[in-house]
C-alpha cells in the first residue's frame, strides 16, 4: 500500500516512515503543503500533519478532497475538538493526535481503507494459511479443509484483520478500531466473544493467543506433515 506522508517534523516523519516500511508500506514523504499538492506519484492514503510551514494543513486537506476520494488521515499535535471537527468536515476520514504509535496509525489506515473499499473488491483471489485454511477476500468466504465455514460478518472481519499479520500482537484497541469502528467507545467484551467463536470454528487451523492486558496474537497451525 502506498502512503503519502505530509509531515515537516523530521524525527516524527522518520520514525513513522521506518515503522510503516517495516510493515510493508511504501512511503513517499513530503514536508510542505505545496509538495503534497504537487506530488504526482499515485498513492492509496494520505497521512497529513496540520502544522505545515507553508500553509495550514486544513487547506491542504480541503484541496486534496476536492481532487478525489483518496482516504486522508490527519496526524496532528492539535488535539482541540474544533480542529478535529473542522478536519472531518473538510473531508478527512480520521484524526490521530500526537503522540501516537506506529501500530495505532496502521490500524487507522486499515480501518479507513476497509470503509473506502467494499469487501468484495478487497482482493483478487483466495489466500492460503497453512494447508487447511483459505480466505477468499473477494467473496468474503472462509474454507477449512475445503469446506466453507459459516462465519458471522464480524467474525469474518476479525479473522481477515488478524490474518493480515500472523504472529503480530494486536492490542484490543487496534482490533476494535479496525474491525468495529475507529470511534468505538463501548465495551470490548464483544471482542472476546468473537475470538472464542473463531477458536471453536477454526480449531486446529489457527490459534489465537490472548496476551493479558494487551490483546491477541493469531498464529497459523504448522502443517502436520512438516517436520
Amino acid at each position: 500500500m502506498r502512503v503519502l506522508l505530509v509531515e515537516d517534523d523530521e524525527p516524527v516523519a522518520e520514525s513513522l516512515r521506518r515503522g510503516l516500511l517495516r510493515y510493508g508500506f511504501e512511503v513517499a514523504w513530503v514536508t510542505t503543503g505545496e509538495a503534497a499538492l504537487g506530488h504526482e506519484e499515485p498513492y492509496d492514503v494520505v497521512l497529513l500533519d496540520l502544522g505545515l510551514p507553508d500553509t495550514d494543513g486544513l487547506d491542504v486537506c480541503k484541496a486534496l478532497r476536492e481532487r478525489g476520494n483518496v482516504p486522508i488521515i490527519v496526524i496532528s499535535a492539535r488535539s482541540d475538538e474544533t480542529d478535529r471537527v473542522v478536519g472531518l468536515e473538510l473531508g478527512a476520514d480520521d484524526y490521530v493526535s500526537k503522540p501516537f504509535g506506529v501500530r495505532e496509525v496502521i490500524a487507522r489506515i486499515r480501518a479507513v481503507m476497509r470503509r473506502a473499499q467494499p469487501r468484495t473488491e478487497a482482493a483478487a483471489g483466495p489466500d492460503r494459511y497453512g494447508s487447511r485454511l483459505t480466505i477468499d477476500r473477494k467473496a468474503a468466504r472462509v474454507r477449512l479443509d475445503g469446506a466453507e465455514v459459516a462465519l458471522a460478518p464480524k467474525e469474518y472481519d476479525l479473522l481477515s484483520f488478524l490474518t493480515e499479520e500472523p504472529g503480530a500482537l494486536m492490542s484490543r484497541e487496534q482490533i476494535m478500531e479496525a474491525v468495529w469502528d475507529a470511534n468505538w467507545f463501548g465495551p470490548t467484551k464483544t471482542l472476546d466473544v468473537h475470538v472464542a467463536a473463531l477458536r471453536r470454528k477454526l480449531a486446529g487451523a489457527i490459534t489465537i493467543e490472548a496476551v493479558r492486558g494487551v490483546g491477541f496474537r493469531l498464529e497459523i497451525a504448522r502443517d502436520s506433515s512438516a517436520s
